[in-house]
């Protein structure tokens, strides 16, 4: 069963990484995580499973969806083996960009974490809520 994540990067600066510079790249260590709650999400990540790529800073919105292609591991680059990575590869840009405004005007996305926990930079999607932002692209 393919379960659904969203993780969020700041697209520009000098640590920026943006879902364009992914589709050049076409796969990429997903790092840099230490928040527990965070940590403990990717934990829960397999192979196969999709995750929405959102933009932070002034974007504020999912541009692209990437599929995670290894199980969680400690991240080479640390020395705490509970900093851990994934690997992931591109997928596919979103029909448009769906922005967190758009987000928030949805009735059932109000528990979410994205829009409770504003600092979280991985989390779960439901998905309904997947599917629901999927949809919102379209238009």
């Amino acid at each position: 069963m393919v379960n659904y994540w969203l993780a969020k990067q700041e697209p520009s600066g000098p640590r920026g990484y943006n879902f364009e510079t992914l589709k050049k790249d076409k796969k990429t260590v997903w790092d840099g995580v230490h928040n527990n709650l965070a940590l403990k999400h990717m934990k829960n990540m397999s192979m196969g499973d999709l995750i929405l790529f959102y933009h932070t800073g002034t974007e504020r919105q999912a541009v692209g969806i990437m599929e995670i292609i290894s199980k969680p591991y400690p991240n080479p680059k640390e020395d705490n083996k509970r900093f851990i990575v994934v690997d992931v590869k591109y997928k596919k840009p979103l029909k448009r960009p769906v922005t967190l405004v758009e987000m928030k005007k949805q009735k059932k996305f109000k528990d979410w974490e994205l829009l409770r926990i504003s600092r979280l930079s991985v989390m779960p999607v439901s998905k309904d809520i997947w599917e629901t932002i999927l949809k919102i692209s379209q238009h």
